[in-house]
């Protein structure tokens, strides 16, 4: 019982949030010239709002489709279907559980809880951070998205799929390689009360997932457009220009955006100031490190694991981002 009152409370609460976000952001459609009348332009208002109706709109439908698909696995498939489909070795197991985010789709909300069932059903810690980390980056609608926002550039989607991937197995061989991370990595428990309904739990995933994304995707183009208005085109044009300062800045922002994973490429389109190369950097660090999933991640499996965890993500990240944009872009 004090599961259910608890998920309807924080399904309540992101409700508000939600809500909240919306009526800002509405006020300042309605008001915002007189507000800012001082620091915008009639022609920087028009181009922001452009932005950020371009982005909302492009975006909404991948995000639906994959809160939809994310809620479908988290209630209808059973975490010991991933325990019986892995190899028993678990350096094996780490590369099979990274591929197998390419046909299980997810959103980063949705793969902490997911990987954490793995967890309890007897998988290998190194294999569920890998499906953790390659779910949420390299499913199908992600790379579909990708590929709308950015037409006619297939390098683009190879070099995020290769590069999540490849991530996705470096920590998790790494997981094995150190060999301390039982010391300090909290066993989760069950995000539903045993029993709940594959309906409920569906409906429940489905709205809590939605409500999270949507708001962090309201946000994220919301920035975005702010900063191509905002900020000086000198000053972008600087970051732009040195491609290794230009990685880790759009590293920096995605971890502080927390755009949902199937909708982080509108965003990283419309940053056209910085190479490919930097906007790869932004869509492979955002699926996997970011402001919600560290918090998500601490409450999860504690916070001695997040404060290891995010650091050593990033880090991994933005190398990798750096030496596949090298390589492909």
């Amino acid at each position: 019982m004090s599961m259910t009152t608890e998920t309807r409370g924080e399904s309540s609460g992101s409700s508000i949030a939600f809500t909240a976000t919306l009526i800002v952001l509405v006020g300042l459609a309605l008001f915002g010239r007189r507000i800012f009348a001082g620091a915008f332009t009639d022609d920087g208002v028009r181009t922001w709002a452009t932005m950020f109706v371009g982005v909302t709109v492009q975006a909404l439908p991948f995000l639906v489709l994959g809160v939809l698909l994310s809620a479908a696995l988290t209630a209808f498939v059973p975490a010991s279907f991933f325990a019986k489909a892995l190899p028993k070795h678990p350096a094996l197991a780490v590369p099979v559980a990274s591929a197998s985010g390419v046909v299980l789709p997810g959103c980063e909300c949705a793969s902490v809880p997911v990987s954490a069932a793995l967890m309890n059903r007897g998988v290998t810690p190194a294999a569920a951070i890998a499906f953790l980390l390659s779910a949420p980056a390299i499913n199908p609608v992600v790379l579909a998205s990708t590929a709308v926002a950015f037409p006619g550039q297939p390098k683009v989607v190879v070099a995020r799929a290769v590069t999540s991937l490849a991530v996705s197995m470096i920590l998790g061989w790494l997981w094995l390689l150190t060999g301390t991370g039982s010391s300090w990595l909290k066993m989760p428990k069950n995000r539903h009360a045993e029993g709940t309904g594959k309906f409920d739990v569906f409906r429940s995933a489905m709205l809590h997932d939605f409500l999270h994304a949507g708001g962090f995707l309201v946000v994220g183009a919301a920035a975005a457009a702010t900063l191509n208005v905002v900020v000086p085109r000198a000053w972008l044009d600087h970051v732009a220009g040195t491609l290794l300062l230009s990685v880790v800045i759009l590293g920096l922002l995605a971890v502080l955006l927390a755009i949902c994973s199937e909708a982080d490429a509108f965003v990283a389109a419309s940053l056209t100031q910085f190479s490919l190369t930097a906007r790869l950097a932004f869509m492979v660090v955002g699926p996997i490190v970011d402001v919600k999933l560290i918090a998500l991640q601490t409450g999860t499996f504690g916070p001695k694991f997040a404060v290891r965890f995010a650091p050593a993500t990033f880090v991994v990240a933005v190398l990798a981002s750096f030496v596949v944009g090298w390589w492909l872009l």
